[in-house]
């Protein structure tokens, strides 16, 4: 095995160079100017904003090994589990379930706008029920176990979570009339919005946004998202669109008396990335195992994270509830 030419492979296919590279070897510079070159040109900008960030970080003294060992961990293997497992999610919800939309909406500007919105909606209930569900938040708590928000967190994901979201928002937006071609079209816009939005104070330490804050979710936002502060959590389910957090109640803007606090609300090992990995899947185990009754043990599949049979725990709502309480008490 050529392990120079294997590093090469694995640095290009990080940086997001190969399509960039292909497409200068093919039709030199001028296919830049097109939207499959437009696409390429920015692939690369995470992955080297994320170098950026480390760089950073190391200048000013303020890089911490921890904050980055569990995504770079995960990132490892699910490279090394891709490699086994392949998902054609997308393409399997497109064959199945597209001659039952009524209609198609074709990549237009109408049909962006309409598409988007939809497509916001999809994803919002993916990422609802992946903080709502006990058994999906297991598949998403990967994402929320760093205690520091970096571009590295875009790598934290457990490798089946993919599949999971692609069915819900995919299927959702198929069978609402958004063709193919304007899905693929939103969900590299998307992609490249959702990975943005993790940019750490280190790169940017207001992540509002000036004025634009006001009208999509930012940075900002999205640390808000990844906080453990009982009034941050599960708030921000939108990538782009704030509009149906707004609708559904689940807006909530960076506070400036409330400093955020990454993480998950259970104990976990510092820095560890099988608990980071599986930790969630253990402890609902545990739960499982320990309850009462057929009719509990399911409970505990389906209802929100931190309920349980004997109120040992707290859900988010009910962190949320208690806090407010005491705030209005101490006022």
């Amino acid at each position: 095995m050529d392990w120079g030419a294997q590093a090469l492979h694995e640095v290009i296919g990080f940086f997001g160079l190969g399509a960039l590279l292909e497409l200068v070897a093919a039709d030199g510079y001028r296919a830049l100017l097109s939207a499959e070159g437009a696409k390429a040109l920015l692939y690369p900008v995470i992955p080297f904003l994320l170098v950026y960030e480390l760089a950073r970080a190391l200048v000013q003294r303020r890089f911490k090994l921890e904050d980055y060992r569990v995504p770079f961990l995960t990132l490892v293997a699910n490279r090394l589990i891709g490699a086994l497992l392949s998902f054609g999610m997308v393409a399997a919800c497109i064959a199945l379930f597209q001659p039952y939309a009524p209609f198609q909406a074709e990549p237009s500007w109408y049909g962006l706008i309409y598409g988007y919105v939809v497509w916001e909606f999809a994803h919002f209930v993916y990422h609802y029920l992946a903080h709502k569900v006990r058994l999906l938040w297991c598949l998403h708590s990967t994402h929320h176990a760093p205690t520091a928000m970096n571009l590295s967190v875009n790598y934290a994901h457990l490798f089946l979570e993919a599949p999971y979201a692609d069915i819900v928002r995919t299927t959702i937006c198929i069978l609402a009339g958004v063709s193919p071609p304007l899905l693929l079209l939103i969900m590299f816009i998307d992609g490249f919005w959702g990975q943005f939005i993790h940019l750490g104070e280190h790169a940017l330490r207001d992540g509002r946004l000036g004025r634009l804050h006001r009208w999509v979710l930012t940075p900002a936002h999205h640390r808000v998202h990844h906080a453990r502060n009982p009034l941050y959590m599960d708030t921000n389910f939108c990538n782009l669109l704030n509009i149906w957090d707004r609708a559904f109640g689940t807006y909530q803007p960076q506070r400036e008396d409330i400093s955020i606090e990454y993480g998950i609300t259970r104990p976990m090992w510092p820095g560890s990335f099988l608990d980071a990995y599986l930790g969630e899947f253990v402890a609902l185990a545990r739960d499982v195992i320990a309850a009462p009754g057929l009719g509990n043990k399911l409970r505990y599949l389906l209802m929100p994270p931190g309920w349980s049979h004997d109120g040992r725990y707290k859900t988010a709502l009910e962190s949320k509830r208690d806090w407010l309480a005491q705030r209005q008490e101490a006022a």
